[in-house]
């Protein structure tokens, strides 16, 4: 007797405990003053249809609005309707339904009845009981309360709240007395809903639920195999062009890793006299568009230094800080048709001789110097096609392609369907736009020029005087100039042969009280010129 006395008093010190339990589970679940709550009570007739009335508390001079949803996405293609009718509000409200959606506007404590069609769809050999019970509320609930009751005991309940689409469960939910369904969800956020998924036996009630096609653009943008297939191929094309410009851009990828020293750049002629010799014959002007594939204002700037350096022009230092620029010999045929073109836009056939501030006042048109060096670089097969061509080329393809893709979107979505067929050639011209300032891709050759300027720029930074007969100084300076300007080196060239050559005059410079100090000043106004000339950009020293 005292075995089972002492057993007795362990189930009652047990459910004393379970009950304390539920007694604080209880006083959690109560709304607190001047919050909204409300009480769902939802009862599974015989024909199917689901009768619910909601109690709901609205703090005094509070409006609030709830916008159900009655069509859910279930699959590809699919969608599941509900139907509300009978909807009413015992207290200060209103009701409106949709075909779409049910909404509702309430104020102070209201009763709201509606009857809910479509709620039981078959799952196997079950039934499953589905609605929102709360959801689309534009304003928190402190707490929503739920049950359920229908003909025969439910088999299972799922409830999830929180965000639609996410899989939180409820704050509780289970079979009330086994012909029930009791669930709670305290603090539910505006927007957020309380989803309840009640399992019933095969046979209770008829199965009502209504799936069909989806409509309008939700169903156009639905994924299929013709838009699958579609997006499958532009990803294909996609990861092609990638592969291809990895593959293209991957040369000079090269080019550019690692450490490259200085490339040989100073030979000996015939009478043993040491000269300047650029890799691959590269002109400074070609240097720059070589490098960053554009033609700028510092290719045509360098240019001018170089035609100087060889004898073509004359610069000198004149008086109230300006420059004059002097035809010295005519224009004969070893000289590129960039460079004819540089020297006939400074000083026309007619003209001689010309300063720096009467350029400003004249109309240059350098479009001719563009078009003749982007045509030199492919000459010398650098470049496969003309860099600017093939940009532009390939970008008014992409904005057409955008274009022809938004345009099959909308045409698909309000037609036949499959209008992600279309996005898919929308981003493909889009990818194809933005990708154009990549497309030009230089040459085998090109590429390995890149490496030997780079090298270029490793002389610049490590030659000097010693390294140069004093006979040659002057020449191999000179020669070398026009580079250290495209490379922007000029600072650091000047300086390294600052005290053996730039306090005196130059074979092509003169009057200069201070080479050092008037050759950046003129090549700052000389780019200014150039600049407002228009036609190129406005950028000096590329960076290989």
């Amino acid at each position: 007797m005292l075995k089972n006395w002492g057993a007795a008093v362990l189930v009652a010190a047990a459910l004393a405990s379970v009950g304390s339990v539920v007694t604080a589970v209880g006083a959690l679940a109560q709304p607190l003053p001047g919050t909204v709550s409300t009480e769902v009570r939802m009862k599974l007739e015989r024909d199917a249809r689901l009768s619910v009335t909601e109690t709901v508390q609205v703090p005094e001079g509070t409006t609030v609005k709830r916008t159900v949803p009655l069509r859910l996405a279930v699959g590809n293609e699919l969608e599941r309707q509900y139907r509300v009718t009978d909807a009413k509000v015992d207290g200060k409200g209103s009701t409106s339904t949709t075909d779409d959606t049910f909404g509702v506007e309430l104020q102070g404590t209201s009763t709201l009845t509606y009857t809910v069609v479509g709620a039981v769809a078959p799952v196997g050999d079950t039934l499953e009981v589905r609605w929102q019970v709360a959801g689309g509320w534009d304003t928190e609930l402190d707490k929503v309360a739920v049950s359920f009751s229908a003909p025969d005991s439910p088999t299972s309940v799922n409830c999830l709240a929180g965000p639609v689409g996410s899989s939180q469960p409820c704050t509780s939910a289970d079979l009330a007395d086994g012909k029930g369904v009791r669930a709670q969800e305290i603090k539910l956020a505006p927007k957020e809903r309380v989803d309840i998924a009640i399992g019933l036996s095969a046979g209770v009630v008829p199965p009502n639920a209504v799936v069909v096609e989806q409509s309008g653009f939700l169903a156009a943008f639905a994924l299929t195999p013709i838009s699958a297939t579609a997006l499958g191929a532009l990803l294909v094309l996609l990861l092609g062009g990638v592969a291809l410009l990895w593959y293209l851009r991957g040369r000079d990828a090269a080019a550019l890793a690692g450490d490259v020293g200085a490339v040989t750049v100073l030979v000996r002629d015939e009478q043993n006299r040491v000269a300047f010799a650029s890799p691959d014959g590269v002109l400074p002007g070609q240097v720059g568009t070589v490098v960053d594939e554009h033609v700028d204002v510092v290719d045509v700037t360098a240019t001018v230094i170089d035609l100087a350096v060889r004898n073509y022009l004359w610069i000198t230092e004149t008086e109230g800080h300006d420059w004059q620029i002097v035809r010295r010999n005519p224009l004969d045929g070893s000289l590129s048709g960039y460079e004819r073109a540089v020297a006939e836009a400074l000083l026309p056939p007619n003209v001689e001789a010309v300063s720096v501030s009467e350029l400003r006042t004249r109309q240059i048109d350098l479009a001719a110097v563009r078009d003749q060096l982007y045509q030199d670089v492919v000459e010398k097969r650098w470049f496969v096609r003309r860099p600017d061509a093939e940009r532009t080329k390939f970008w008014w393809a992409g904005i057409a392609l955008a274009v022809l893709g938004v345009a099959a979107t909308v045409v698909l979505a309000f037609t036949v369907g499959n209008a992600l067929f279309g996005l898919a050639v929308a981003v493909g011209g889009v990818a194809l736009a933005l990708g154009a300032r990549s497309m030009p891709a230089r040459t085998k050759r090109g590429s390995e020029l890149l490496e030997h300027v780079r090298g270029l720029r490793g002389y610049l930074h490590g030659v000097t005087p010693d390294d140069v007969p004093e006979a040659d100084r002057e020449l191999v300076f000179s020669r070398s100039l026009p580079y250290a300007v495209v490379l922007g080196e000029t600072e650091r060239w000047l300086t390294t042969f600052g005290q053996s050559q730039t306090q005196q005059d130059l074979y092509w410079y003169g009057n200069a009280s201070d080479f050092r100090r008037s050759f950046p000043a003129f090549l700052g106004a000389l780019d200014g010129v150039l600049a407002q000339a228009g036609h190129l950009r406005s950028l000096r020293a590329p960076n290989p």
